[in-house]
This record gives structure tokens, sequence and C-alpha cells, in this order.
């Protein structure tokens, strides 16, 4: 493991309590003294899983959120979802979820802006291209339509394009991008509305097994006795499993974004250049919101945002569209990568603590990820048999170090 800056970014919202922003939200007192299921972490991923537990059944459910909703990495991504990887059942996994993000304003009554406009990869080398070839021959074989394109036929797609060096572009029009904020807003209220219990500004500062089964959550609001605990703290998981003696190999790296000022709509798909991790996308406000990857950052915490990052990524994003040279940047941000040792996630039962569930090591893409973890762990949690994600990214394949399977090396936009 790497490691650790133990810089934090720690501002919190100023009030505390059961979470008030909708009307479904409201609370009526204190932390209950019992649950069946506490989920550690109020980010998209814990409150998609909520969702799906109450929506099927099980509402004796708390979610624990140290801070407010939306503070950690899914309130600070670009709000991409991508069918385009290189693992086949990364692949079938999102080709579910993107389906889920379809349904989502009907199913769940939330606006997410979701559209289609597909990704657009680009590749400057033989080497990426024919990285590019070998993902898309899997994701074909799956029923997505990714294509390999000459240049000119992505300056097609994306007339804006400087394509001096791009030699190739892969593109799948059914990828698309929602906003984020409302997407996670959306599960807390269903979850809530559902009878799901969520709490904001309370922090767990230990876990306690018990001999008869379960576990005592101490909170500063006091404590929780639950049958299960599942540990959707993102990039902070570590932290949690280490209070019952739970090692896992997952550390943060920060990741900065940064959105322009409203332009007139141009830019349908998400652009990616392999070469430099750089990906910008229009959202429905007209915003340009983008980021690059800056090589050589150590393993942190620290969600602070660099002169660094904002100059590489003007210099490439200029670089690969002259049209927005003169754009001014209103925001700037970082959000942390939870990174796992083969850039997939980590699921199912700790070893030798089968009620200690993981929802974590989702590299940048648990956002895009949480529609269908959220559905198969509220499958699985109220009856159904495990589906393979649950024997295939266990914790317990890295006991002998970074395994030999299946490895995602496309965790990139």
């Amino acid at each position: 493991m790497l490691p650790i800056d133990e810089e934090e970014d720690t501002a919190r919202a100023d009030v505390s309590g059961e979470i008030r922003l909708p009307a479904t939200l409201e609370g009526t007192g204190p932390i209950p003294d019992s649950a069946e299921i506490a989920i550690v972490g109020g980010g998209v991923i814990g409150l998609a899983i909520a969702y799906n537990l109450a929506r099927r059944g099980l509402t004796d459910v708390v979610v624990l959120e140290r801070g407010y909703l939306a503070e950690g990495a899914s309130g600070r991504n670009g709000g991409g979802v991508r069918q385009q990887w290189s693992t086949e059942l990364n692949i079938r996994l999102m080709q579910e979820s993107v389906e889920l993000c379809r349904r989502f304003a009907v199913d769940l009554g939330v606006n997410v802006w979701f559209r289609q406009g597909g990704y657009l990869f680009l590749a400057r080398s033989a080497a990426e291209v024919a990285r590019l070839e070998k993902n898309i021959a899997i994701q074909n074989r799956c029923g997505v339509a990714t294509r390999i394109l000459e240049p000119a036929k992505a300056r097609d797609i994306v007339p804006e394009l400087d394509l001096t060096g791009i030699v190739a572009a892969a593109y799948n029009p059914s990828d698309g991008i929602l906003f984020p904020w409302p997407f996670l807003w959306g599960y807390a209220r269903q979850a809530a509305a559902h009878g799901v219990r969520i709490f904001t500004q309370t922090p767990v500062g230990g876990l306690e097994r018990q001999k008869a089964g379960g576990y005592v959550v101490h909170t500063p609001r006091g404590a929780v006795r639950a049958r299960r605990v599942i540990n959707a703290t993102g990039a902070w998981s570590p932290r949690l499993a280490q209070m019952i003696g739970v090692d896992i190999p997952t550390y943060p790296i920060r990741h900065e974004i940064c959105s322009s000022e409203p332009l007139k709509p141009f830019l349908r798909p998400m652009v990616s250049e392999l070469a430099s991790g750089l990906y910008c996308s229009q959202s429905m406000r007209g915003e340009i919101v983008g980021g690059v990857t800056i090589p050589g950052h150590a393993s942190t915490y620290g969600m602070g945002s660099t002169l660094e990052f904002l100059a590489t990524y003007a210099r490439r994003l200029v670089r690969l569209m002259p049209i927005l040279g003169e754009i001014k940047i209103l925001r700037q941000w970082a959000g942390p990568y939870d990174q796992s040792p083969d850039g997939n996630p980590i699921l199912g039962a700790a070893p030798g603590h089968p009620d200690f569930l993981l929802a974590c090591g989702f590299v940048g893409h648990g956002f895009m990820m949480a529609p269908v973890v959220g559905k198969l762990y509220g499958e699985w949690l109220t009856g159904s048999p495990p589906h393979e994600i649950f024997s295939r990214y266990t914790l317990a394949r890295f006991a002998d170090g970074v395994p030999q399977g299946e490895k995602e090396d496309f965790n990139i936009g």
C-alpha cells in the first residue's frame, strides 16, 4: 500500500442531525438502538444499496454519513456512465447500469439529466489502438456497439477536434453522462420514503464485533447494534475495516476536475484522450466539465486544488480543441479515487467476518457502477442467490498479492 498523506479536508456543514433536505427525509427521533443493517457511508454506493434493500422490503436499515450528502467522491465526479471496459464482467455490469440510468427518472422520480451522447476515446499511438481493438472485441461480443473510427470519422462526431497526432478513435453511442447530485439525492429520497433512516454529520468512531453475531457501531450520537454492517465509505474504507482488524489494500488518489462558464451546446459525447488521461464533456447547462491525469501524485486524503492541474488541463484541452482557448474556468475541485490493486471493486463479506460486507475499491467508477451494484446487493441480502461479483470480487483474492486473473486496465474517464 502507498504511504498516506494525513492532510485531510475536514470541512463540514454546520447543522448536525438526521438528513432533512427533502420532506421525505425528515427525521423524527434519535439514532435507533438497533437495525438489521447499518450502512456506513452516505455516498451513491451506500444510498443505492439502501434504496434497493428497502424497495424489496428490508427497511430496518440505517445509513451513517460522517458529513453531508455528496461530500465525498459521489459529488465530485464528472458524471460519466460507460460500457467501454476491458473485462467481460465489468462490461455486462455496466450494460445493466446504463439501463438503470435510463429508467432512473421514471423509477425514482428524479430528473438526473441523463443523455446518451456516447464516449469518444482518442488514440495517439499504435499501442493505444491495439488496446482499444482488444477491448472492442470483448465489448462487441457482449452486444456493445463500440467501433474503431478513422480520425476523420471522429471529427464527424466532434467537428471542433484538432486531429493532429490522433491516429484512431473508439466510439460507443450509448454511453452517457448524468448530473451527479440529483442522482445521489434521488436514491436518498426514495430510500427514506421506503423507511430507511439516513443520518448525516454522524461519523463512526468505533466498530465492535459481538460474540453472538453482529456489530455495535459507535458514533458521537449513540451506538447502533446491527446484524450486518456494509462498508461503503469509499477511499476511507480501510479505516473502518481496521477497527475490526480487517486490512483492505486500497488507497486514495486525488484527482482534480474543473468546470467552465456555460457555452452554447456543441459537445455531445464525453471525449477522452488515452495518452494524457484528458476527458471533457458538456453539461446540459453548457459548462465544459473535465480533468486530466497528473502523474506522480502520492496517495493522499488531501483534496486541495493545484495550479499544476489547471495549467496541464488547459494545455491539453486547447491542444485538442483550440476553440476552447478563451473560455473562463469558474470552479475547480478534487475528489478521491478509491484505488484497488487490480482496478476492480471489492465486494461481498470480509474473510472471517460474514456479516461485515464490503462495497469499495471502485477506483473512479463507483458512481457509474452504483445502480447495478446497489441492485445486486439488494437482491442478495433479501434472499436471492448472490451474483458472481460477490465471489469474483471478494477481498480474499488479494491474500497472496495482486491476483493474476482479469485485471481491469481501462480505468480512465
